[in-house]
C-alpha cells in the first residue's frame, strides 16, 4: 500500500501534536509523584473516562475483533462483551471507594487492608508482577499486533533484500532490510515505543490523558469511515448479508458444522460443547457470562476495578467523578465502539474467506486477525490512509503511554518507595519514576518476539487471572479476608494455569478455554475459602483504620462497625445493586440496539435502544435522590446522606 506525501505529513503531524502535549504538560508532570501518577486528583470525569476507552482501544483490539468473527461470529465477542456486568458492578459498588482511599496505586491497597509481612510481601509481589512482568507481556502482545499491521500495510516497502542508504555528516550507511516481520518490529520497538515513553516520560498522566482524548476522537472516526467505506464498495449491508450466507453454505457442504455468523448469541440447538464453525460454544458462553466478570482478573476489567482503571478513578477530582468516569468508559466501551470492528471484520470474511469469498486469501484462512488491515488496504481510498494509518498508531500509543505510565507507578510507588529508598524527595522519585518508563520501554520489545497470536495472550492472562476475582471484590465488602487468602488464590490459579497446559482437553481454543476456567476457578476458589478460615484475621487496629478510611457498606463489617461508633452505618447495597442492574440493561440494550439498526431491523433497534434509555433515567433517578447526580466540584457527599440509602 503506497502512502503518499501526503499520507506521510498526516502521520508526522499527529506525532508532533502528541509530542507538544506532551511538552505543554512537562512543568505540572515534574513535581512529584502525584502529579506524574495521578494528575493531582484534579480529573474530570469526562476526560478520565474518555482515558480509560481509549487505552483499552489498542492496536490488537480491531484484529482480535476480527479474528473472533472469523472464527465464532459475532458472539465471539462475549469473550469480552460478558465483562461489561463486571464493569457495571465496578461503576456502583467501587469506583467511590476507590476514590475515597485515596492512594497512588491499587496495589498500595494491600497494605491498607491488611497488615504486616504478609500484606508487605503481597504489595512488592504483585508490584513485581503487575508492574513489570504482566505490564511487559501486555506490552508485548499489543506491539506484536502493530507488527502485523505494520507488516501488511507497508510490506511491499520494506521487503526483504532491500537495501536503505543513508548520509550522516558526509558517511554513508547502508542497512540491508531482511524479513519484513523483524523490519516491523524494529519500527515499533526502535521508533514508535520510545516516541510514546518519550512524551509519557515528559507530560506524566496528563500528557497521557490529554492524547488519550485526541487519540479516541481520530481512532473513533477513522474506524466508522473504514467500515462505512468497506460495506458501500462490497454493495451494501444487504450483499454483506448475501454473501455471508452463501459462504455460510458452501463452509456447510464440506461437512463442516456452522451458524449463522450474524447472530449475536451462540447457537443453543448445538449443545454445550459442540465445536462449530460461527458460533460460541455455549458452555464458554456460560463461563464468560455468567463467571468470568466476578472470577477472573483481566487488566482494565479486574471484578472490584484495580489498574489502570482504578488508576482513572484515584485522579477524578471526587467521588462523583469517580462514578462518572467509570460509567461513562463502560457504555462507551462495550456499547458504542464494537460495531465498526464488528462489520469490518463481517466484510474480510466475505472478501478473503476461502470459501467463496470476493478475493479468497490464504493469508487469511491461516491468519484470520489480518483480516482488518488487510481490508484498510484494499478498500480505503488513497486520501483516507494517512489517516488511518494515524488511527492505529493512536491506538497503538494510547495504550503504550498508559502501560507504561501504570507499570512504572508500581515500580516506583509499591517496590522502589516502599522498600528501598523510602525519605527521598519528590524530585528523586520522579526521576526514578522516568528511568523505570526506559526499562518497561525495553522489556516490551523483548515480550513481542515471543507471542505467536494476539488471541493467545488474551486467553493465558485471562487463565492466569481466573478464581482470585471473588477475593477482590470480597475483600471490600468482608472483614474476614486477609493477605494470605490473595496470595493462596494467586498462586494456586498459577499453578493450575501451568498445570492444565498439559493436559489435551477436546475442542477449539474457546472450549478449551471454558473447561480449563471452570477447573481452574472451582480449585481456586476452594484453597482462598479454606486459606482465609485457617490463617489468622487481620488486626482490629488494621481493619478499623481501613473501615474509617473507605467507610464500605456495614454488611460483612458489623463486628468493627460496634468498634468505630461514631461513623454512621451505611447501607447501601439495596440501592447498588439496582443501579447495577440497571446498567446492564443500558449497555446491552444500547449494544443490541445499534446491531440491530446496523443489521436493518429497525423496530427491534429502537425497541431495545428505548429500553436502554429507559434504564438510564431510572440510574439517574436514584443518584439524584441519593444525591450523586452532579458531577463537577471537589465536593463529596457526607457519609450521612448515604448511610440510610437503601
Amino acid at each position: 500500500m503506497p502512502l503518499t506525501s501526503t499520507d506521510w505529513l498526516v502521520i508526522v503531524g499527529y506525532l508532533l501534536v502528541n509530542l507538544l502535549i506532551g511538552i505543554y504538560y512537562r512543568r505540572r508532570a515534574s513535581g512529584n509523584t502525584e502529579e506524574f501518577f495521578i494528575s493531582g486528583r484534579d480529573v474530570s470525569w469526562w476526560l478520565a473516562g474518555t482515558s480509560m476507552v481509549a487505552t483499552t482501544f489498542a492496536a490488537d483490539t480491531p484484529l482480535l475483533v476480527t479474528g473472533l468473527v472469523a472464527r465464532q461470529g459475532i458472539a465471539g465477542n462475549w469473550i469480552w462483551w460478558g465483562s461489561c456486568v463486571g464493569g457495571m458492578l465496578t461503576v456502583f459498588f467501587f469506583a467511590r471507594y476507590w476514590r475515597r482511599a485515596e492512594i497512588l496505586t491499587d496495589v498500595q491497597l494491600v497494605e491498607i487492608r491488611y497488615g504486616g509481612k504478609p500484606a508487605a510481601f503481597l504489595r512488592g509481589f504483585k508490584a513485581i508482577y503487575l508492574g513489570l512482568f504482566m505490564n511487559c507481556f501486555i506490552l508485548g502482545w499489543v506491539t506484536q499486533a502493530m507488527v502485523n499491521i505494520i507488516t501488511v500495510l507497508l510490506g511491499p516497502a520494506i521487503a526483504q533484500g532491500k537495501v536503505l542508504q543513508l548520509t550522516v555528516g558526509g558517511h554513508g550507511f547502508q542497512y540491508t532490510l531482511g524479513d519484513p516481520r523483524y523490519t516491523a518490529l524494529l519500527i515499533c520497538v526502535l521508533v514508535l515505543i520510545p516516541f510514546t515513553g518519550l512524551y509519557t516520560f515528559i507530560g506524566g498522566l496528563w500528557g497521557v490523558l490529554v492524547t488519550d482524548l485526541f487519540q479516541f476522537a481520530l481512532k473513533m472516526a477513522m474506524i466508522i469511515v473504514l467500515a462505512w467505506v468497506a460495506v458501500a464498495k462490497i454493495g451494501g449491508m444487504q450483499a454483506l448479508q448475501l454473501k455471508l450466507k452463501v459462504i455460510e453454505n458452501n463452509v456447510h457442504q464440506t461437512g463442516v458444522q456452522t451458524s449463522d455468523p450474524t447472530a449475536f448469541l451462540p447457537d443453543f440447538h448445538l449443545g454445550l460443547t459442540t465445536d462449530a464453525l460461527w458460533t460460541l460454544p455455549v458452555l464458554t458462553f456460560i463461563v464468560y457470562l455468567g463467571m468470568q466478570w466476578w472470577l477472573a482478573w483481566y487488566p482494565g476489567a479486574e471484578p472490584g476495578g484495580g489498574g489502570y482503571v482504578a488508576q482513572r478513578m484515584f485522579s477524578a477530582k471526587d467521588e462523583k467523578n469517580s462514578l462518572g468516569a467509570t460509567l461513562w468508559f463502560n457504555i462507551a466501551h462495550y456499547a458504542l465502539r464494537p460495531w465498526p470492528w464488528v462489520v469490518t471484520g463481517l466484510v474480510a470474511v466475505v472478501v478473503y474467506s476461502p470459501y467463496g469469498g470476493l478475493h479468497p486469501s490464504a493469508a487469511f484462512a491461516q491468519n484470520p486477525e489480518q483480516g482488518y488491515v488487510m481490508v484498510l488496504r484494499d478498500y480505503l481510498p488513497p486520501a483516507l490512509r494517512g489517516l488511518m494509518v494515524a488511527a492505529f498508531l493512536a491506538a497503538f500509543m494510547s495504550t503504550i503511554g498508559t502501560q507504561l505510565n501504570w507499570g512504572s507507578s508500581y515500580l516506583v510507588n509499591d517496590l522502589y518507595k516502599r522498600f528501598f529508598v523510602r525519605n527521598s524527595t519528590e524530585r528523586h522519585y520522579v526521576l526514578v519514576s522516568k528511568i523505570f518508563t526506559v526499562l518497561l520501554v525495553l522489556g516490551s520489545g523483548y515480550t513481542a518476539t515471543k507471542l505467536s497470536s494476539i488471541n493467545q495472550g488474551w486467553n493465558l492472562v485471562l487463565n492466569i487471572g481466573f478464581g482470585t476475582g471473588a477475593v477482590y471484590i470480597l475483600r471490600w465488602y468482608w472483614e474476614r479476608i486477609n493477605a494470605w487468602s490473595e496470595i493462596i488464590a494467586m498462586a494456586v490459579a498459577a499453578a493450575m494455569t501451568i498445570g492444565l497446559s498439559r493436559v489435551n482437553f477436546t475442542g477449539n481454543t474457546a472450549l478449551v478455554y471454558a473447561k480449563t476456567a471452570l477447573i481452574t476457578g472451582l480449585f481456586t476458589t476452594i484453597a482462598w475459602i479454606i486459606a482465609t478460615y485457617v490463617t489468622p484475621r487481620e488486626s482490629d487496629q488494621t481493619l478499623i483504620a481501613f473501615y474509617k478510611r473507605v467507610h464500605p457498606t456495614v454488611y460483612g463489617w458489623k463486628r468493627i462497625a460496634k468498634l468505630v461508633p461514631e461513623l454512621p452505618e451505611v447501607r447501601d447495597v439495596a440501592s447498588n445493586a439496582f443501579n447495577w442492574l440497571m446498567g446492564c440493561i443500558l449497555v446491552y440494550g444500547c449494544l443490541f440496539g445499534i446491531g440491530k439498526l446496523v443489521f436493518g431491523e429497525w423496530g427491534w433497534g429502537l425497541l431495545l435502544l428505548a429500553l436502554s434509555a429507559i434504564a438510564g433515567y431510572l440510574i439517574f433517578w436514584d443518584l439524584s435522590r441519593r444525591g450523586w447526580a452532579t458531577l463537577s466540584g471537589k465536593e463529596s457527599t457526607p457519609a450521612s446522606q448515604v448511610a440510610n440509602a437503601d
